[in-house]
């Protein structure tokens, strides 16, 4: 099969920190070609992969300082792959909606997984009004906000097995935070928690120029408790030591989350997550064997101790069963076939 997969432009792929859907669209590009696919990767020009690789800029633009605005670069990669439409038969978008009025005439041979929360009301007419574009969510729960739209299949994330190794012997005493320092993230609940629980946080974040008013107003004050160690970004294999060794993963989150990708990393390495049950959550936690879901700091707090309780092994087993890469590769490459044959029984009925 010829697969386009088309990627953010603002980080590299696979990113070179963080980066979720960048990710996910390395994962799932680089099986693929193990499979046997013929796929083409747009992405910037500094991503890796052995794909066919089809650069729109040389770098990603969250990196290159000379970039001061996203659009017109989005815009060239929208017309890059439009130009080589008929060459796929499937070309899988990853970049929520810039590429629907442009696509709408060849909509049968695109898919589009939707990454973003879904919740914004400016949002819904436009899905209604593009109604033939097949769209992808990465969780049930993502889809609830939204009117009636093409929904063709809901594909969970899945990670590749052997990227991060499981820590079974059992966490250390310090609890862990990683992914983005922003309101809907809830650091600030997680260090609350920390505190209440008595026991050491790190920190792995990013801060996001949009988030930097919010981080040094709100969250660097509270980086001076004794009970929090601030690290920043961190890499596959930092994370990997750092989730490993700690007690529990937190996750207060104060947003509906779509998916929550640093849930399986932590449960890759065998550790538990201490989750409030927003949005994917409970969809991805099995509540008591992979995490505990909670309402607030306080139930978060008297959760660390019941943390040591789950059984490291078992939750990595849980990864395994539920959020490898093959499943999730399988499952797209399932909903590609039927939209090929979709297509081909519509060109055969006219």
């Amino acid at each position: 099969m010829k697969i386009a997969q088309v990627a953010p432009l603002v980080e590299s792929v696979p990113p070179q920190l963080y980066g979720g859907t960048e990710r996910v669209v390395s994962w799932l590009t680089e099986d693929l070609v193990r499979r046997g696919h013929d796929v083409t990767l747009f992405a910037s020009g500094d991503s890796r992969t052995s794909a066919k690789l089809v650069p729109a800029v040389p770098r990603a633009l969250r990196l290159d300082s000379n970039v001061r605005d996203c659009l017109p670069h989005n815009l060239l990669l929208l017309d890059q792959v439009y130009a080589c439409a008929d060459d796929f038969d499937i070309i899988h978008f990853h970049i929520d909606l810039s590429h629907f009025p442009l696509f709408r005439s060849v909509a049968e041979r695109t898919v589009t997984t939707l990454h973003g929360v879904l919740t914004s009301p400016d949002l819904h007419p436009f899905y209604r009004h593009f109604s033939e574009m097949p769209l992808v969510s990465i969780s049930h729960a993502q889809r609830a906000p939204m009117p009636p739209v093409n929904w063709v299949a809901t594909v969970h994330h899945g990670m590749p097995k052997d990227l991060y190794r499981p820590y079974l012997e059992g966490g250390g005493e310090y609890l862990a935070f990683v992914g983005r320092i922003s309101p809907e993230k809830g650091v600030e609940t997680a260090i609350d928690i920390a505190e209440r629980a008595q026991m050491p946080l790190k920190i792995a974040a990013k801060v996001d120029n949009f988030d930097r008013e919010y981080f040094d107003a709100r969250v660097k004050p509270r980086l001076s408790s004794r009970y929090v160690e601030f690290v920043g970004e961190a890499n596959d294999r930092e994370k990997n030591a750092l989730l490993g060794g700690a007690r529990a993963m937190l996750f207060p989150i104060a947003w509906p989350e779509p998916f929550g990708i640093v849930m399986i990393e932590a449960m890759a390495c065998g550790t538990p997550v201490i989750a409030f049950s927003c949005g994917s959550v409970p969809e991805v936690l099995d509540q008591g064997v992979t995490g505990l879901i909670v309402e607030n700091a306080e139930q978060g707090a008297r959760a660390v101790q019941r943390a040591v309780t789950l059984d490291r092994k078992l939750i990595r087993r849980r990864f395994e069963q539920r959020f490898t890469v093959e499943q999730m590769t399988a499952k797209y490459l399932e909903l590609y076939a039927r939209l090929l044959d979709s297509r081909m029984g519509a060109i055969a009925a006219a």
